[in-house]
């Protein structure tokens, strides 16, 4: 069954089952392996992506519930300032917010969610909305600074 979404601005017509995660159709049919596969089972985050503006665990998501919805994956997140990274992105790259890198793009996601949502965030509340994304490495007192820095760079 035919399935149309729009990912980054981009819209797409896939042979693919509306029951088929959409972490599958985002890195098998689109090539967009930003999304990590961390546990398949929306525990660790490293999947996020944003739908309709909601960070959603796309491991779990059916890609036939997109519906109108656009979706956003960490390639598409720099898009709307002229292919120039994003203020999160160069937030996470000055406070060295990224080791591995596994759970990067899940995080900038979540945060882009939380800024959109919220542009002065205080540390409880990034820690707290950031709850779900886990980042073995140990970087979250880094990835907390990072999203201050970047809400501070969005607000002037």
């Amino acid at each position: 069954m035919p399935v149309s979404i729009t990912v980054n601005g981009k819209h797409h017509r896939l042979d693919v089952a509306a029951d088929t995660p959409l972490l599958y159709v985002l890195r098998n049919d689109l090539q967009l392996n930003g999304p990590k596969f961390g546990c398949g089972e929306a525990q660790c985050g490293a999947c996020t992506v944003l739908v309709g503006g909601n960070a959603t665990y796309s491991c779990v998501f059916p890609v036939g519930a997109v519906g109108q919805a656009h979706v956003s994956t960490v390639e598409g997140l720099g898009l709307g300032e002229g292919e120039r990274l994003h203020a999160l992105q160069k937030a996470f790259l000055a406070e060295q917010a990224a080791q591995c890198g596994y759970c990067s793009s899940g995080m900038l996601m979540a945060a882009k969610a939380l800024l959109a949502r919220n542009p002065n965030p205080d540390p409880a509340t990034i820690r707290r909305e950031l709850a779900g994304q886990k980042c073995r490495c140990g970087a979250h007192n880094r990835i907390v600074r990072a999203i201050e820095r970047a809400a501070q760079e969005l607000r002037a």
